[in-house]
């Protein structure tokens, strides 16, 4: 029994630098495809005269129909001046337009236009064809485990925020000191 207990914390060293090595090279792909969309979407956007930003609001106005500036912030992950000064761009260019919430007189219920909607689902149908052809290299058994796997890692990086671990040096990360 003592070679099981002796063993187990030489076991327990060798799982967190396969941890630790794993997370190095996730992070590492992770960055590079993460540069490789941020210019991409807005190469691909800034041809319609919007931001990347608004289009993602766009995008959300569309699947998730009208919704309040803080409803709005919250699933863009921007404070709500941020998100104003998103949606005061789209009202100005006649994409989004306000009006008084219904149940809430001192919120404002942000709805996508005819033209708002027509846009996003222009970019959406630019950026699935180019998705479309990155994928045709791969087998649908490939390109599935990717919906899937990417899907959980975007949970769990949600969920992370959601905890209030996205706000800048607010909580520090497992194995941090506070400071």
């Amino acid at each position: 029994m003592a070679g099981t207990t002796a063993s187990k914390p030489q076991h327990e060293r060798q799982a967190a630098r396969v941890l630790d090595a794993d997370t190095a090279a996730l992070h590492g792909v992770l960055q590079e495809l993460k540069r490789v969309y941020q210019f991409r979407d807005r190469d691909r956007i800034c041809c319609h005269d919007i931001s990347v930003t608004q289009s993602w609001a766009l995008e959300v106005l569309v699947g998730k129909g009208d919704l309040t500036l803080n409803e709005l912030a919250a699933e863009l992950y921007l404070d709500k001046s941020t998100a104003s000064r998103v949606v005061n761009a789209l009202e100005r260019k006649g994409y989004v337009e306000r009006a008084r919430h219904p149940e809430d007189g001192r919120a404002v219920r942000l709805s996508v236009t005819k033209a708002g909607a027509g846009l996003q689902g222009l970019i959406e149908k630019e950026m699935l064809a180019q998705e479309r052809m990155l994928l045709s290299d791969f087998d649908h058994e490939v390109r599935e485990s990717m919906v899937q796997l990417i899907g959980r890692l975007s949970e769990a990086a949600a969920s992370w925020i959601v905890a209030g671990g996205g706000s800048c040096c607010s909580v520090p990360l497992p194995g941090q000191e506070e400071r």
